[in-house]
Protein backbone atom coordinates (compact mmCIF):
# COMPACT_ATOMS: atom_id res chain seq x y z
CA UNK A 1 0.00 0.00 0.00
CA UNK A 2 1.28 3.46 -0.93
CA UNK A 3 2.71 5.35 2.00
CA UNK A 4 1.47 8.88 2.52
CA UNK A 5 3.20 12.25 2.78
CA UNK A 6 0.85 15.01 3.94
CA UNK A 7 2.17 18.30 2.59
CA UNK A 8 -0.26 20.63 4.37
CA UNK A 9 -0.83 20.51 8.13
CA UNK A 10 -0.84 23.20 10.79
CA UNK A 11 0.17 23.42 14.43
CA UNK A 12 0.20 26.51 16.62
CA UNK A 13 2.53 27.74 19.37
CA UNK A 14 1.42 27.51 23.00
CA UNK A 15 1.21 31.30 23.27
CA UNK A 16 -1.45 31.33 20.53
CA UNK A 17 -3.35 28.26 21.72
CA UNK A 18 -3.64 29.49 25.32
CA UNK A 19 -5.93 32.39 24.37
CA UNK A 20 -6.40 32.63 20.59
CA UNK A 21 -8.70 35.65 20.60
CA UNK A 22 -6.78 37.53 23.28
CA UNK A 23 -3.45 36.82 21.62
CA UNK A 24 -4.79 37.93 18.23
CA UNK A 25 -6.12 41.19 19.66
CA UNK A 26 -2.80 41.98 21.33
CA UNK A 27 -0.78 40.94 18.27
CA UNK A 28 -2.82 42.86 15.72
CA UNK A 29 -3.98 39.69 13.94
CA UNK A 30 -7.63 40.52 13.30
CA UNK A 31 -8.18 38.02 10.47
CA UNK A 32 -6.80 35.24 12.61
CA UNK A 33 -9.11 36.25 15.47
CA UNK A 34 -12.14 35.76 13.22
CA UNK A 35 -10.99 32.41 11.88
CA UNK A 36 -9.78 31.05 15.21
CA UNK A 37 -13.02 31.70 17.05
CA UNK A 38 -15.52 30.47 14.46
CA UNK A 39 -18.03 27.84 15.57
CA UNK A 40 -20.09 25.36 13.62
CA UNK A 41 -23.89 25.52 13.73
CA UNK A 42 -23.98 23.04 16.62
CA UNK A 43 -21.65 25.20 18.67
CA UNK A 44 -18.44 23.22 18.30
CA UNK A 45 -15.35 25.27 17.40
CA UNK A 46 -14.06 25.04 13.85
CA UNK A 47 -10.42 25.32 14.95
CA UNK A 48 -8.79 22.83 17.31
CA UNK A 49 -5.42 22.97 19.01
CA UNK A 50 -3.56 19.64 19.00
CA UNK A 51 0.00 19.18 20.15
CA UNK A 52 2.75 17.77 17.96
CA UNK A 53 2.35 14.42 19.72
CA UNK A 54 -1.37 14.41 18.92
CA UNK A 55 -0.56 15.14 15.28
CA UNK A 56 1.85 12.21 15.25
CA UNK A 57 -0.80 9.89 16.70
CA UNK A 58 -3.26 10.99 14.00
CA UNK A 59 -0.57 10.35 11.39
CA UNK A 60 0.12 6.88 12.78
CA UNK A 61 -3.58 5.99 12.74
CA UNK A 62 -3.81 6.97 9.05
CA UNK A 63 -0.42 5.51 8.07
CA UNK A 64 0.92 8.93 7.16
CA UNK A 65 4.68 8.62 7.25
CA UNK A 66 5.67 12.27 7.16
CA UNK A 67 3.96 15.67 7.30
CA UNK A 68 4.92 19.18 6.28
CA UNK A 69 3.98 21.95 8.70
CA UNK A 70 2.63 25.00 6.91
CA UNK A 71 2.84 28.41 8.52
CA UNK A 72 0.06 30.94 8.44
CA UNK A 73 -0.56 34.14 6.49
CA UNK A 74 0.08 36.41 9.44
CA UNK A 75 -0.27 40.17 9.19
CA UNK A 76 2.81 40.86 11.33
CA UNK A 77 6.43 39.80 11.09
CA UNK A 78 6.45 39.14 14.85
CA UNK A 79 3.74 36.51 14.49
CA UNK A 80 5.69 34.89 11.65
CA UNK A 81 8.80 34.63 13.82
CA UNK A 82 6.81 33.21 16.76
CA UNK A 83 5.34 30.54 14.51
CA UNK A 84 8.67 29.80 12.83
CA UNK A 85 10.46 29.36 16.15
CA UNK A 86 7.79 26.89 17.23
CA UNK A 87 8.14 24.93 13.99
CA UNK A 88 11.91 24.87 14.33
CA UNK A 89 11.44 23.16 17.69
CA UNK A 90 8.91 20.70 16.20
CA UNK A 91 11.33 19.73 13.43
CA UNK A 92 14.18 19.32 15.88
CA UNK A 93 12.08 17.08 18.14
CA UNK A 94 10.72 14.91 15.28
CA UNK A 95 13.14 15.15 12.33
CA UNK A 96 12.02 11.80 10.91
CA UNK A 97 8.32 12.76 10.82
CA UNK A 98 7.96 16.53 10.48
CA UNK A 99 9.32 19.17 8.10
CA UNK A 100 8.28 22.81 8.00
CA UNK A 101 7.62 25.71 5.66
CA UNK A 102 8.31 29.19 6.96
CA UNK A 103 5.76 31.93 7.54
CA UNK A 104 6.80 35.26 6.03
CA UNK A 105 5.45 38.83 5.91
CA UNK A 106 6.94 40.64 2.88
CA UNK A 107 5.35 43.92 4.01
CA UNK A 108 8.08 44.01 6.68
CA UNK A 109 10.49 45.05 3.93
CA UNK A 110 13.40 43.50 2.02
CA UNK A 111 15.93 43.50 4.87
CA UNK A 112 13.55 41.84 7.34
CA UNK A 113 12.45 39.30 4.75
CA UNK A 114 16.03 38.44 3.84
CA UNK A 115 16.93 37.94 7.51
CA UNK A 116 13.92 35.70 8.13
CA UNK A 117 14.65 33.61 5.05
CA UNK A 118 18.21 32.94 6.11
CA UNK A 119 17.13 32.24 9.69
CA UNK A 120 14.64 29.68 8.39
CA UNK A 121 17.20 28.04 6.15
CA UNK A 122 19.69 27.83 9.02
CA UNK A 123 17.00 26.11 11.10
CA UNK A 124 16.21 23.41 8.56
CA UNK A 125 13.07 24.73 6.91
CA UNK A 126 12.16 23.31 3.49
CA UNK A 127 9.87 25.89 1.88
CA UNK A 128 7.66 28.95 2.27
CA UNK A 129 3.99 28.93 3.14
CA UNK A 130 1.18 29.14 3.60
CA UNK A 131 1.42 32.70 2.23
CA UNK A 132 -1.37 34.96 0.99
CA UNK A 133 -0.70 38.39 -0.52
CA UNK A 134 -4.43 39.03 -0.47
CA UNK A 135 -4.78 38.36 3.27
CA UNK A 136 -1.41 39.76 4.38
CA UNK A 137 -1.75 43.12 2.69
CA UNK A 138 0.93 43.25 -0.01
CA UNK A 139 0.69 43.21 -3.79
CA UNK A 140 1.59 40.20 -5.89
CA UNK A 141 4.35 42.35 -7.41
CA UNK A 142 5.73 43.59 -4.08
CA UNK A 143 9.58 43.83 -4.32
CA UNK A 144 10.21 42.04 -1.01
CA UNK A 145 7.80 39.26 -2.02
CA UNK A 146 9.56 39.01 -5.37
CA UNK A 147 12.95 38.72 -3.67
CA UNK A 148 11.62 35.96 -1.42
CA UNK A 149 10.24 34.03 -4.39
CA UNK A 150 13.54 34.34 -6.26
CA UNK A 151 15.47 33.12 -3.22
CA UNK A 152 13.10 30.19 -2.78
CA UNK A 153 13.77 29.18 -6.36
CA UNK A 154 17.54 29.31 -5.85
CA UNK A 155 17.25 27.08 -2.78
CA UNK A 156 14.80 24.65 -4.37
CA UNK A 157 12.07 25.63 -1.91
CA UNK A 158 8.43 25.34 -2.98
CA UNK A 159 6.08 28.19 -2.10
CA UNK A 160 2.61 27.29 -0.81
CA UNK A 161 -0.03 29.97 -1.50
CA UNK A 162 -3.51 30.13 -0.03
CA UNK A 163 -6.26 30.11 -2.66
CA UNK A 164 -10.00 30.67 -2.27
CA UNK A 165 -12.48 29.27 -4.77
CA UNK A 166 -14.41 32.33 -6.01
CA UNK A 167 -17.55 30.19 -6.18
CA UNK A 168 -17.27 28.91 -2.60
CA UNK A 169 -19.81 29.90 0.02
CA UNK A 170 -19.12 32.96 2.18
CA UNK A 171 -17.92 32.55 5.76
CA UNK A 172 -16.42 34.88 8.40
CA UNK A 173 -12.80 35.64 7.57
CA UNK A 174 -13.05 34.52 3.94
CA UNK A 175 -10.33 36.07 1.77
CA UNK A 176 -10.88 36.69 -1.94
CA UNK A 177 -7.92 35.67 -4.09
CA UNK A 178 -7.07 36.34 -7.72
CA UNK A 179 -6.19 33.64 -10.20
CA UNK A 180 -4.48 36.26 -12.36
CA UNK A 181 -2.14 37.12 -9.49
CA UNK A 182 -1.07 33.49 -9.11
CA UNK A 183 -0.44 33.14 -12.81
CA UNK A 184 1.56 36.38 -12.75
CA UNK A 185 3.96 35.34 -10.00
CA UNK A 186 4.41 31.83 -11.40
CA UNK A 187 5.26 33.20 -14.84
CA UNK A 188 7.62 35.79 -13.36
CA UNK A 189 9.59 33.15 -11.41
CA UNK A 190 9.82 30.06 -13.64
CA UNK A 191 12.61 28.57 -11.49
CA UNK A 192 10.39 28.62 -8.39
CA UNK A 193 7.77 25.93 -7.78
CA UNK A 194 4.39 27.03 -6.44
CA UNK A 195 1.81 24.89 -4.66
CA UNK A 196 -1.65 26.44 -4.77
CA UNK A 197 -3.61 25.23 -1.76
CA UNK A 198 -7.18 23.89 -1.73
CA UNK A 199 -7.13 22.47 -5.26
CA UNK A 200 -6.00 25.90 -6.45
CA UNK A 201 -9.51 27.23 -5.86
CA UNK A 202 -10.43 25.23 -9.00
CA UNK A 203 -8.90 28.00 -11.10
CA UNK A 204 -7.13 25.47 -13.36
CA UNK A 205 -10.49 23.85 -14.17
CA UNK A 206 -12.07 27.18 -15.08
CA UNK A 207 -8.95 28.48 -16.84
CA UNK A 208 -7.44 25.36 -18.45
CA UNK A 209 -3.95 25.64 -19.83
CA UNK A 210 -3.23 29.04 -18.30
CA UNK A 211 -1.11 27.93 -15.33
CA UNK A 212 2.61 27.40 -16.04
CA UNK A 213 4.30 24.05 -15.48
CA UNK A 214 5.86 25.27 -12.21
CA UNK A 215 2.42 25.41 -10.55
CA UNK A 216 1.14 22.47 -8.48
CA UNK A 217 -1.97 22.01 -6.38
CA UNK A 218 -2.69 20.51 -2.97
CA UNK A 219 -5.89 18.95 -1.69
CA UNK A 220 -6.08 20.74 1.68
CA UNK A 221 -9.56 20.93 3.28
CA UNK A 222 -11.11 19.14 0.29
CA UNK A 223 -14.08 17.47 2.04
CA UNK A 224 -15.20 20.82 3.45
CA UNK A 225 -15.28 22.25 -0.06
CA UNK A 226 -16.02 19.49 -2.57
CA UNK A 227 -17.33 15.97 -2.91
CA UNK A 228 -15.05 12.96 -3.46
CA UNK A 229 -15.56 13.17 -7.22
CA UNK A 230 -13.12 16.13 -7.27
CA UNK A 231 -10.15 13.74 -7.16
CA UNK A 232 -10.90 12.08 -10.49
CA UNK A 233 -12.11 15.27 -12.11
CA UNK A 234 -9.07 17.34 -11.13
CA UNK A 235 -6.45 14.68 -11.86
CA UNK A 236 -7.97 14.11 -15.29
CA UNK A 237 -7.81 17.84 -15.99
CA UNK A 238 -4.29 18.71 -14.79
CA UNK A 239 -2.47 15.38 -14.43
CA UNK A 240 -1.57 13.36 -11.33
CA UNK A 241 2.00 14.70 -11.40
CA UNK A 242 0.75 18.16 -10.36
CA UNK A 243 -1.42 17.19 -7.36
CA UNK A 244 -0.14 16.74 -3.80
CA UNK A 245 -2.03 15.23 -0.88
CA UNK A 246 -2.60 17.78 1.87
CA UNK A 247 -5.15 17.57 4.65
CA UNK A 248 -5.24 20.97 6.41
CA UNK A 249 -5.16 19.15 9.76
CA UNK A 250 -6.28 20.07 12.43
CA UNK A 251 -9.43 21.21 10.65
CA UNK A 252 -12.13 18.60 11.16
CA UNK A 253 -12.78 17.61 7.55
CA UNK A 254 -15.87 15.54 8.39
CA UNK A 255 -17.67 17.46 11.16
CA UNK A 256 -20.91 15.51 10.68
CA UNK A 257 -19.10 12.21 11.17
CA UNK A 258 -16.18 12.92 13.52
CA UNK A 259 -16.10 14.85 16.77
CA UNK A 260 -12.34 15.38 16.55
CA UNK A 261 -10.04 16.04 13.58
CA UNK A 262 -8.16 13.12 12.10
CA UNK A 263 -6.50 11.91 8.92
CA UNK A 264 -7.79 8.36 8.51
CA UNK A 265 -11.07 9.15 6.78
CA UNK A 266 -9.43 11.58 4.34
CA UNK A 267 -6.70 9.12 3.36
CA UNK A 268 -9.44 6.54 2.79
CA UNK A 269 -11.32 9.01 0.58
CA UNK A 270 -8.21 9.50 -1.55
CA UNK A 271 -7.62 5.75 -1.86
CA UNK A 272 -11.24 5.22 -2.91
CA UNK A 273 -11.41 8.05 -5.43
CA UNK A 274 -10.95 5.89 -8.51
CA UNK A 275 -7.35 6.85 -9.29
CA UNK A 276 -5.02 4.30 -10.81
CA UNK A 277 -2.21 2.86 -8.68
CA UNK A 278 0.28 5.10 -10.46
CA UNK A 279 -1.85 8.20 -10.05
CA UNK A 280 -2.49 7.45 -6.39
CA UNK A 281 1.19 6.90 -5.69
CA UNK A 282 2.06 10.22 -7.32
CA UNK A 283 -0.59 12.17 -5.40
CA UNK A 284 -0.14 10.55 -2.00
CA UNK A 285 3.64 10.50 -1.92
CA UNK A 286 5.90 10.77 -4.92
CA UNK A 287 5.15 14.35 -6.00
CA UNK A 288 5.85 15.71 -2.53
CA UNK A 289 9.11 13.78 -2.30
CA UNK A 290 10.61 16.14 -4.90
CA UNK A 291 10.86 18.82 -2.25
CA UNK A 292 10.20 17.27 1.13
CA UNK A 293 12.06 13.92 1.04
Amino acid sequence: MTRVLDCHVHLYPPAIKADPAGWAAAAGESTWAILATRRRPGGRPVQSWPTADELLRAMDAAEVERAVLQGWYWRTAAACRLHNEFYAACQQAHPDRLAACAALQPAAGPAAVRAELHWARDHGFVGLGELSPHAQGYAAGDPAFAAALAQAGQWGWPVNLHVTDPASRPFPGRVETSGADFRQVAAAFPSTDFILAHWGGLFPLHEPGLFPANVYFDTAASPLLYGPEIWRRFVTAVGADRVLFGSDFPLNLYPRLDREPGLTRFVAEARGAGLSAGELGAVLRENARRWFG
